[in-house]
């Protein structure tokens, strides 16, 4: 590829975002580029003392229908569109009298942030870009002659391109300008599509697609072999992707996605309600509690399985403070991750150079509606986001004895926490602190016992009589296909199950639990995590 350099003579500019546009057309007006522009883009430029060009007196039309209508229209397509070298173009454009446009800077009308916004439908339906795109798909195709940009970030290479060679661009930055104009339309559609998809409450729309915007590159992915980057969707939730991180090494792709778990599980306790801590390694939960204060939640959490913690992820759901600060960098800690944190506890973290802070600013609401997408060879899963929570559930208990008002909370405390675990999933928790975690396993039977070694291990570490599992409760994520899971989780010491029923054998598992006069409630919902 040559560098095939083409003179910029004249520039489009319609901006929805004018952040920097003064100072890039004052920059285009030095090569001695004409300005053409669209609306309140000239008005601005020209309030800057810049000559400018409206596109109504290149088209020979007012722009129209509030707007609607205003670049569509052969004398700007065509000027876009034109291939320079074609002897039936240039003819063609001589006869219509179409002038060329070699750059064309466009930024589209901000849809995402006007849904974002919670406007209603017909404010999010004028912010629906026609001409926009079009423009930018036409100079995209014809980027053998025209260079497009997309957004302010785009201005300076542009610029640069345009000192270093004398007033033109390369095809090389002209192709690499198209791939992302199309990549920033694509993004804008699947926005729009999934809005109306949501709006008329179409569960499978027959296109899906999804569009981000890069956040970062990441120095690899789940292995060193593989290449991966971090992109942000519409999609406002609070978490790692908008986060603030305040201190410490770049966020690898394991990093971000078990921070991503971490803090999705805290979100499940109403920090009006309670502190809570969550410690992750590799996706799923070691170590999980409530406490008075983040410090002793996150004690709590950490007895469950310190080992495990080492190198792990923990999530707050309060404001980081100098007390919990303190106790987290006493192991090697991943990254921290809180809605805020006290200039005290930030003070704190510093000292820890390699250690990532993240504030959220808020807790995702676990409630919330959303989309869940996993790709497969040749498709892609699209779901609803699990947005059950056990508060909103109506417990049913199925054995003869009840549970006691503690055991009923902490039963709702282990349901909470198995949500967030890799299916199979054992969850034992005893006053309001998970104390084995079996995560993951192709049978639960297997996730029952191996949660139970884990308590036994804990238990020596603590030097304690016996396990925590003793006296304890325990959570399944789904139902028990056979009697022997439950029976695992009693041999360990539980003394009342939460889980949600639907087996062809709860008779079995029912007689079983009031054989060994272990309470038992149903949730009726089903929390599998793969």
């Amino acid at each position: 590829m040559t560098d095939h350099p083409r003179r910029v003579t004249r520039a489009l500019l319609s901006v929805s975002d004018k952040t920097g546009l003064i100072e890039f057309a004052r920059a285009l007006a030095a090569h001695g580029i004409e300005l053409v522009s669209t609306g309140g883009t000239a008005k601005a430029i020209a309030a800057a003392g810049l000559k400018v060009r409206d596109v109504s007196e290149l088209t020979g039309f007012p722009e129209m229908m509030d707007g609607r209508v205003k670049t569509l229209h052969p004398k700007v397509h065509g000027g876009l569109l034109a291939i320079r070298d074609n002897a039936e173009h240039a003819e063609a454009m001589k006869s219509h009298g179409i002038a060329p446009i070699d750059l064309l800077v466009v930024n589209l009308y901000p849809f995402e942030a006007t849904v974002d916004q919670g406007a209603d439908f017909e404010a999010c339906i004028e912010n629906i870009d026609i001409g926009g795109p079009a423009m930018i798909r036409a100079a995209a195709k014809n980027h053998e002659d025209v260079a497009v940009a997309v957004e302010m970030q785009d201005y300076q290479a542009v610029l640069d391109e345009l000192a270093s060679n004398r007033g033109a661009t390369t095809l090389s930055l002209r192709r690499r300008l198209a791939a992302k104009a199309y990549a920033r339309t694509a993004a804008y559609d699947a926005a729009i599509s999934n809005w109306f998809a949501r709006e008329l409450k179409t569960e499978a729309p027959d296109f899906r697609a999804f569009g981000g915007r890069l956040i970062q590159p990441l120095r690899y992915g789940e292995n060193p072999h593989q290449a991966a980057a971090f992109y942000r969707t519409p999609d406002k939730r609070p978490g790692v992707a908008t986060a603030r991180q305040l201190q410490g090494k770049e966020l690898s792709y394991n990093n971000i996605n078990d921070t991503d778990a971490a803090y999705e599980c805290i979100a499940e306790f109403d920090a009006a309600r309670t502190a809570a801590c969550v410690i992750v390694k590799h996706a799923n939960p070691c170590g999980v509690a409530e406490g008075s204060d983040l410090v002793g939640a996150y004690r709590k959490a950490l007895a469950c399985d310190s080992t495990s913690a080492f190198g792990g992820i923990v999530a707050l759901n309060r404001t980081l403070d100098a007390d919990a600060a303190r106790a987290i960098t006493e192991i090697f800690t991943e990254v921290i991750i809180a809605p805020d944190a006290t200039d005290e506890a930030i003070a704190i973290v510093a000292a820890k150079r390699n250690l990532r802070l993240l504030l959220a600013g808020a807790l995702p609401d676990p409630r919330a509606a959303g989309l869940t997408a996993k790709t497969v060879a040749g498709g892609l899963l699209v779901q609803s986001r699990d947005n059950a929570v056990v508060d909103d559930m109506t417990l049913k208990i199925v054995t003869k004895r009840a549970p006691t008002d503690a055991e009923l909370r902490d039963l709702k405390f282990a349901f909470r926490v198995a949500k967030h675990v890799k299916s199979n999933t054992i969850v034992y928790a005893r006053d309001l602190a998970t104390v084995g975690i079996g995560a993951g396993q192709m049978s639960r039977v297997d996730s029952a016992r191996i949660a139970a070694r884990k308590a036994l291990d804990a238990a020596t570490e603590l030097k304690l009589a016996e396990p925590l599992t003793k006296g304890s409760v325990v959570a399944s994520d789904a139902f028990f296909p056979f009697a022997d899971g439950m029976l695992a989780c009693i041999e360990a010491g539980a003394t009342a199950v939460v889980q949600p029923g639907g087996s062809v054998r709860d008779d079995e598992v029912i007689k079983a639990a009031d054989e060994h006069g272990i309470a038992m409630v149903f949730t009726g919902v089903r929390h599998f995590r793969h």
